[in-house]
């Protein structure tokens, strides 16, 4: 039997262990059948209307969130410890009473507002009655404890201080002093418009996210993601270091299929962890290569998680356009993983696989062959045109036909139920911290405080430019290109600091909304600059102190969460580096205005080379073990090659030249040794 036989129920459990937000409260018998069957509704909302058209749009966010907030009230315990299952007086059905009034509440609030006729909501912006004032007031309280309990305090916290900016307006210093606003008349924008709770990135998880995440589901259970595994086993378990490179290959197949880093990570490194401990793999290091291979999974097209569908709004782009431009970064950020593994494994003489650990991968595609038609068909509506969520219906629906008719692999009713009911529960924390999220943009839009940031960023960036310009040749680099990186690198270090501990999503929505300006100022393309952000959001999960990504690996591998971070960090400079190309060779991206195969192919090449040299400068090894003056030129060479301009890329394979000489002389006298 194949050592990659996933066991999902294993995974579901180790998911809800290591992920904050799936890790729901244990409920009495008919209370998991309330709550299941009220999730099971909310999923057959979402596939009915994806399929058959879309309510009105507020009416929809409405419905979306009431179902997904109340929810939260009955699924995630307001305090870890204190999750109970007994049925009482004070928790019936095993949730406590306070907990079903949250949930009454919630509904209330959220529905108030789709429920006004539109000509009276009109005349009601700007002037909110009473009962507007305290139901917003309840609503935005409800979702800062909603975010609490399924991602932790730091969204809340931030959401918090962007509140008390609008209200205390006047009391602000320098450039951030704003009229400010009431109470009432912040409640009115946040709650009365679509500009706060109920704006676009709440519409985008009620229309696009939750759909893919239901397929990922269905296609996980009807074993698309075993079939998967398998072929990744057969790829590269063969070869040096083997389970490590099936993390990876298997990481960025399983991707397709799942937007979350910490997902993939217990799903993919149940196996390929334990797999990579037995054969010689340092634990902290399995950990941190499963991780990193992991948060590829986040921007692997064709389903990349929320944030490529945020950019379809923000950026008015067809989804197409997104996958086309995330193909050549996700290839460099997996290049730059699978070298590192590669060097360690010979390095260290680690072996592949044996015939007898690989799977069959004839039985496997015997077993599994109609498992690949929902994402076939999935792949083909979203590149003939057709909605996303009309693609992720055709995808959810083929699953359900494979699911039930596939004689190898065939589906129970229970388990269409288990994964109506998964899927919702699933979306519940992105949902909150969506509509959270939505909180901190209807402040930037009503203080104009975005257009602030970008300011000082822009200026902070261009005084530093300007005290290196002094020291550095203007034929190397000007002030307006120092100007651009400095802004590039302030941007990156605040979308790490506020990656920590915060989904995805949230970070990308904020970055986008207070940092992306300053780059549109410097003239960066918006879908360049979204990009960019989007980029160091996700590598924020495996970036400490806060990796998410990193510390669940940590977890199944029982390794030093902040080494593994560390290690995860260094394996992911590929990805680091890469929007920082990107940027300026924006052809990299494929799809931009001014798009030059030229540009294009001296960036990547330039980018493939640099990522490979400097992989083997940290693991010491290239053809043969390096020595320290190899490493040097090596690193040096590898910044000179990924900068994307032809005299730098010269100048680093003449620096890199002597390098690879020497390491082939050594392995050809290594090798007549070896032979005496």
């Amino acid at each position: 039997m194949s050592q990659f036989e996933l066991d999902e129920a294993k995974a579901r459990e180790l998911e809800e262990k290591f992920d904050s937000e799936i890790r729901f409260r244990p409920l009495a018998p008919l209370g998991g059948w309330i709550v299941g069957a009220a999730l099971v509704v909310l999923s057959i909302f979402h596939y009915w209307t994806a399929g058959f058209g879309l309510l009105p749009e507020l009416t929809h966010r409405g419905v979306h969130l009431a179902f997904v907030l109340g929810l939260v009230f009955l699924v995630f315990p307001a305090f870890r410890m204190r999750a109970v299952a007994t049925t009482d007086v004070v928790h019936p059905l095993g949730i406590p009473l306070w907990d079903w009034a949250l949930f009454a509440l919630a509904v209330v609030a959220v529905l108030h507002v789709p429920l006004i006729p539109l000509d009276d909501l009109a005349f009601r912006v700007g002037n909110p009655s009473t009962t507007d004032v305290w139901l917003g007031g309840a609503l935005v309280l409800l979702l800062l404890e909603a975010t609490r309990r399924t991602t932790g305090w730091p969204l809340p916290v931030i959401a918090l201080a962007f509140i008390a900016y609008a209200i205390f307006g006047r009391s602000m210093p320098g450039i951030f002093i704003h009229p400010g606003a009431t109470p009432p008349q912040l409640i009115n924008h946040l709650y009365l418009t679509t500009q706060g709770i109920y704006g676009v990135p709440l519409g985008v998880v009620a229309t696009y996210v939750f759909h893919f995440v239901l397929f990922g589901v269905f296609a996980t259970r009807i074993g698309l993601g075993q079939l998967f595994l398998d072929c990744a086993a057969w790829v590269a378990g063969r070869y040096a270091g083997g389970p490590a490179k099936v993390s990876i290959f298997g990481s960025a197949l399983f991707g397709m299929i799942s937007g979350s880093s910490v997902a993939n990570a217990v799903t993919v490194g149940s196996l390929t962890i334990p797999m990579m401990v037995r054969l010689g793999y340092k634990k902290h290091f399995a950990a941190a290569v499963e991780s990193t291979a992991s948060t590829g999974g986040q921007i692997t097209p064709p389903i990349m998680g929320a944030a490529a569908f945020l950019m379809i709004e923000f950026l008015d782009l067809p989804y197409t356009t997104i996958i086309l431009a995330a193909i050549v970064p996700a290839f460099m950020h997996f290049l730059g993983v699978f070298a590192q593994v590669h060097f360690e494994a010979k390095r260290d003489g680690l072996r592949g696989l044996t015939p007898e650990e690989m799977p069959d991968i004839k039985a496997a595609f015997a077993r599994d062959w109609p498992t690949v038609i929902p994402l076939i068909g999935l792949i083909y509506m979203l590149f003939s045109g057709y909605t996303p969520y009309l693609a992720a219906f055709t995808g959810i629906t083929l699953c359900f036909f494979v699911g039930l008719l596939n004689p190898k692999r065939r589906m129970k009713p229970i388990e269409i139920f288990e994964g109506l009911r998964d899927g919702a529960k699933y979306a519940l924390a992105v949902g909150v911290a969506s509509a959270t999220v939505g909180i901190v943009v209807g402040v930037v839009t009503l203080t104009g405080v975005g257009f602030k940031i970008s300011f000082i960023v822009t200026s902070s960036a261009m005084d530093f430019a300007q005290g290196v310009a002094m020291w550095l040749p203007a034929w190397i680099m000007g002030v307006k290109t120092l100007t651009l990186l400095f802004t590039l690198i302030l941007t990156a270090l605040v979308c790490i600091i506020m990656g920590c501990g915060i989904p995805t999503t949230a970070t990308y929505i904020i970055m986008v909304t207070v940092a992306a300006p300053a780059l549109g100022l410097l003239g960066v393309e918006p879908i360049v600059a979204h990009f960019f952000v989007f980029y160091y959001g996700v590598l924020a999960d495996i970036t400490p102190p806060v990796a998410i990504a990193a510390y669940a690996a940590a977890g199944m591998a029982g390794a030093d969460p902040f080494k593994t971070g560390n290690t995860a960090f260094r394996l992911a400079l590929g990805k680091a580096l890469v929007p920082f190309v990107f940027v300026f060779s924006p052809s990299m991206l494929l799809v931009v205005k001014g798009f030059s195969w030229s540009e294009m192919v001296l960036a990547t090449a330039g980018c493939i080379a640099g990522i490979v040299f400097l992989s083997a400068a940290f693991s010491r090894y290239f053809l043969t073990n390096t020595r320290p003056w190899e490493r040097l030129l090596l690193a040096v060479s590898s910044l000179l090659l990924i900068a994307p301009e032809m005299w730098s890329s010269l100048a680093g394979l003449a620096l890199v030249a002597p390098v690879v000489a020497n390491q082939w002389r050594r392995v050809r006298i290594e090798g007549r040794a070896a032979m005496a």
